[in-house]
């Protein structure tokens, strides 16, 4: 099969520049993960009033009722849910992800290019998660982690509650069981999960004294050890497969289960502070919820406020996170380190360096008031409140579980009111809930295809030449380099040549992809992207034949296999172009420059992948 005998007129058309420059925005689209945003799903978070509200869900199977008050594990169910999410299109945070994720998803790719059996259950799998997104968010994948909560290791991999015991969001996909377990057999997970198991107690060893310290810390502040927690658990969970960027925290019963994905031994632990604390103080104001309900005419004044409906619509949540977040605000790093006045001081100097200690400390608390002037702005309108009363706290030897009824009883409910009446309400939520992590630079290869997609054509092959120059220099001094990036540079190259009208160049650069790339995305779009070009040069056998080898790939993303379908049913073309032969049967019809846009076979490919 020979490509060389393109129309080299149409191809070199306005119409041939607006037909790639569609493409390059959809592999772009497809390529690029958010990692601007992170999901925090936090206990009360899926619009539940009271902790009675859990009494009904089963304890998830990772939860020992013998176990020890807090702990710290991995769990290989959660391992096998998030491993197939992987597989399916779920690169959130990839780039910043521990250096196991991408090892995982290279064996699982070794055993889906092995049998042909496998990607049928991958393909499954897959389009089981692709029909059931709802938000296009960390939301989704939370479910899928709540439900792995509730499953057995493979190979059983089975439910260990009824449905009617297990949250509601892990119900809504508890279809995908099957599907997961047959995946999992089909590219061997445990076996998978056995050789990588010791790179997770790795990380557990790594991040026990962190994680030690900060729950000992907080429990020295709130003056309340551990054991005084009624038997219940604190559980974090280890999850590397997912993104760094995510915290997925949750209440089962009494229980709290922490998901997270460590790297180089760290993780958010803010957010698992954050967490500890609705598992310490919740119970305390939920034992208080009938003297809490006096505070109801707080609620008509932050309707205008940017806060999520539980909280606008029940005061125990509103008065859980005010109290959570006027104890973070006390207990916060100002950036001020605090001033050491030196020793062995003459008497006569100490006024001058205790003066220095005062300015200090109160940049310290300036700094404190700060955020609770902001998380007051938020609609978090009992945090002053609960900040002034914790600073009351600190002097007093007794501990919170002792003091807290006294704060919630003797509140003034009129004052708050009055106080949060003056309050004038940001008009967007706190960012730093909604888009926790700042955007990743881009570098390298996803940074050509962010110029590419922009349409910054001379960038983007600028990148993918030094990747080239790179790696011939690599073979040229006999060093080892990676294969990837180049064949995902001639990938973008393909595109660039296209887009720049040289047609022919493009095709040698879609076929060097073929022959150096071991990633079956790179390998299916390089097949669609000739089928396409062969179906705009009336060659619709060969384009045929192309489409077919994407099927084959099979990448087990959603957007690729409408679009090769689509190649196999329809020729694809844009507006203008037809393969029908003129009245003298020369060519086909020309295309008006600059008139051209994407066909109907082409129009859905910037949806994202599943």
């Amino acid at each position: 099969m020979t490509f060389k005998t393109i129309r080299s007129s149409y191809f070199a058309s306005a119409a041939f520049l607006s037909l790639l420059i569609g493409i390059s925005a959809s592999w772009g689209a497809a390529q690029s993960s958010s990692s601007q945003s992170s999901s925090s799903n936090l206990p009360g978070e899926h619009g539940v009033s009271s902790a009675q509200a859990y009494v009904h869900e089963r304890t998830p199977s990772l939860v020992d009722p013998a176990g020890p008050t807090i702990s710290l594990t991995s769990a290989e169910p959660v391992f096998a849910m998030a491993a197939a999410l992987n597989m399916c299109g779920y690169d959130e945070g990839l780039q910043d992800s521990a250096p196991i994720r991408k090892q995982v998803r290279d064996e699982i790719d070794k055993a889906l290019a092995a049998s042909e059996g496998a990607r049928d259950k991958r393909d499954a799998l897959c389009l089981y998660i692709a029909q059931h997104r709802m938000t296009g968010t960390e939301l989704d994948v939370a479910q899928y982690i709540s439900l792995s909560l509730y499953l057995t290791p493979p190979p059983e991999l089975e439910t260990t509650a009824d449905l009617t015991e297990m949250p509601p969001d892990a119900t809504q996909v508890a279809e995908i069981v099957p599907r997961l377990r047959e995946f999992a057999e089909a590219v061997d997970l445990h076996g998978i999960w056995l050789t990588v198991h010791h790179i997770y107690d790795e990380a557990a060893n790594q991040l026990h004294d962190p994680l030690s310290r900060m729950i000992v810390s907080t429990n020295l502040y709130l003056k309340m050890p551990a054991g005084t927690y009624d038997g219940r658990r604190f559980i974090v969970v280890i999850e590397p497969m997912l993104s760094p960027s995510t915290v997925n925290a949750r209440i089962y019963g009494s229980d709290y289960v922490v998901v997270v994905s460590p790297v180089n031994g760290k993780i958010r632990m803010t957010d698992i502070r954050h967490t500890y604390l609705h598992y310490v103080i919740e119970p305390l104001l939920y034992a208080r919820a009938n003297a809490i309900d006096r505070t109801q005419p707080i609620l008509k004044e932050i309707r205008e406020a940017p806060l999520e409906f539980r909280y606008r619509s029940d005061t125990v949540p509103l008065t859980v996170e005010c109290m959570i977040k006027a104890i973070e605000a006390r207990t916060m790093d100002t950036g001020i380190p605090a001033y050491i006045i030196p020793a062995g001081l003459e008497r006569s100097q100490l006024p001058r360096y205790e003066h220095e200690q005062q300015l200090t400390e109160q940049k310290q608390e300036a700094a404190r008031v700060a955020l609770v002037q902001h998380d007051m702005r938020q609609g978090f309108v009992l945090t002053q409140y609960f900040y002034e009363q914790m600073i009351q706290f600190e002097r007093d030897p007794a501990s919170l579980k002792d003091t807290i009824g006294e704060m919630v009883y003797t509140m003034d409910v009129d004052q708050q009111v009055h106080r949060a009446r003056q309050i004038e309400f940001d008009k967007e939520a706190d960012a730093e809930v909604l888009e926790r992590s700042k955007p990743r630079k881009l570098t390298g290869m996803d940074l050509a295809e962010a110029q590419l997609s922009n349409g910054d054509i001379a960038s983007a092959s600028a990148l993918a030449q030094q990747v080239l120059a790179k790696q011939a220099n690599t073979m040229q001094t006999g060093t080892v380099a990676s294969t990837a990036d180049s064949a995902h540079a001639w990938f973008i190259l393909a595109r660039a040549a296209a887009m720049t009208g040289h047609p022919e160049q493009a095709i040698d650069d879609f076929h060097k992809t073929l022959a150096t790339s071991k990633e079956q995305r790179l390998l299916a779009w390089s097949h669609i992207y000739l089928g396409r070009m062969l179906d705009l040069d009336c060659k619709r056998d060969a384009a045929t034949s192309e489409y077919k080898l994407a099927l084959t790939v099979r990448d087990g993303r959603e957007d690729t296999r409408l679009a090769a379908e689509r190649g196999v049913k329809n020729a694809y073309s844009v507006n203008g172009h037809t393969c029908d032969e003129d009245a003298d049967g020369d060519a086909p019809s020309p295309v008006p420059a600059g008139k051209a846009v994407l066909g109907t076979a082409g129009k859905n490919d910037t949806a994202k992948p599943q």
